[in-house]
């Protein structure tokens, strides 16, 4: 094969893998349906010519939070789900060129099943029988039926009798008259041969291909003969294109429920993605009004936020005071190392300034990472309510340093 042509086809290829919906060019239908003859499965897209509908499933977000148009539209999501056709089968080709009209006469006499069966009966109706073959061989049709009937009546338990009057009415053309009478004698006689054979003849006559089929083969292998061969190699063609053909549906039927099953899937997981992302942006709204915003959701945010104040002056409060007691005139003299470590401050003269950079402590992911702590924010609030109290907290090394670098902050050292 020519290489350039080699290469095109393999672009085609690739172009087909990154996007299949090329193959929904009817111009290509061809193409796609080699495809499925290989056993190959197409994705929906290459299917969609325009004969699907579209329908689009919304997941709607509530802008209640959010209050915005804009992303509240950003937020939606959209799932489509495609309403395929129903399947309609085709045609099935056959081979009808036998099939005849149905018989529709009234049902023939047929015997009671309760009536006793005498000896003497038994033989009147072997010699009706006898008479029956007779007029069978001289072609006269209608007098063997009267005599295979009267033959019925007296034995009706006998299945050879319907099965003989059976294969009268076949070369009658009565297909459905046949029917009836092998079937009675089948259930008379499970395993008459006769039985399935003018009735798989009969079904054949009538374009029952597939239970003629199954009639034929039982007989052949109860008693086989040339004939039942014969019917069978008309039969049996037609018997498989019709299996073939409801194979195929099957399979087609099967395919669409499975479809079915996937886009609902599809539909699901969509909902679930958009209630997660529905639920994750209110989360994001929420915390960024929250109130000073702080980690931890302390009432009133950070500063000012635990009781006491912060900054906000404490009685006593840390070295120099702090703004909101106005600190200490000429600040506290430096303190000695407290019990359990923390090292003397000096004073700060004036207090702390009022214009304290808070960014300093926010910026610091050390700090950051401590305020979520329960304990840590359990042992600044008891600080802040009662700064004496700090001296008890000196000796847990989560809350110690985190105290000793709050105050380097506020000293103004790094």
């Amino acid at each position: 094969m020519d290489q350039a042509k080699l290469n095109q086809l393999k672009q085609f290829i690739e172009q087909c893998k990154s996007s299949p919906s090329i193959l929904s060019d009817p111009s290509l239908s061809f193409f796609r349906d080699y495809i499925e003859s290989l056993g190959g499965k197409l994705p929906l897209s290459a299917y969609d010519t325009g004969d699907y509908k579209a329908k689009s499933h919304v997941v709607d977000e509530s802008d209640d939070e959010i209050g915005d148009v804009e992303n509240d539209a950003n937020t939606k999501e959209t799932v489509e789900e495609e309403e395929e056709p129903e399947i309609v089968e085709s045609d099935v080709e056959l081979d009808e060129s036998d099939i005849m009209e149905p018989d529709n006469n009234e049902p023939q006499e047929m015997g009671d099943p309760s009536v006793e069966v005498t000896e003497e009966s038994r033989d009147a109706s072997q010699e009706s029988k006898t008479q029956a073959m007779e007029a069978i061989s001289e072609g006269k049709l209608e007098d063997a039926i009267e005599h295979l009937t009267k033959a019925i009546l007296l034995n009706p338990k006998s299945a050879i009798m319907y099965a003989t009057r059976a294969s009268v009415y076949i070369k009658m053309k009565k297909p459905n008259a046949a029917i009836r009478d092998a079937t009675a004698a089948l259930e008379i006689n499970p395993d008459s041969a006769k039985g399935y054979k003018t009735r798989g003849i009969a079904r054949a006559m009538l374009g029952q291909w597939e239970a003629a089929t199954k009639d034929l083969h039982l007989a052949s292998k109860l008693d086989y003969d040339e004939e039942i061969s014969v019917v069978l190699k008309k039969v049996e063609p037609n018997a498989h294109r019709i299996d073939e053909h409801h194979r195929k549906y099957d399979r087609l039927r099967k395919e669409r429920e499975d479809r079915k099953i996937e886009r609902e899937r599809q539909r699901r997981k969509a909902a679930a993605q958009a209630a997660y992302e529905k639920a994750k942006k209110q989360e994001e709204s929420s915390s960024s009004r929250r109130a000073g915003g702080f980690p931890g959701e302390m009432p009133g945010g950070f500063p000012g936020g635990m009781p006491g104040g912060f900054p906000g002056g404490m009685p006593g409060g840390f070295p120099g005071g702090m703004p909101g007691m106005g600190g200490m005139p000429g600040g506290m003299p430096g303190m000695g190392g407290m019990p359990g470590g923390m090292p003397g401050m000096g004073g700060m003269p004036g207090g702390m300034p009022g214009g304290m950079d808070y960014s300093k402590i926010l910026s610091d992911p050390e700090l950051m990472a401590a305020f979520k702590d329960p304990d840590v924010m359990a042992a600044l609030q008891d600080v802040m309510k009662n700064p004496a109290n700090l001296a008890k907290h000196q000796a847990n090394p989560k809350v110690a340093p985190i105290i000793a670098k709050m105050m380097g902050k506020f000293a103004g050292n790094k």
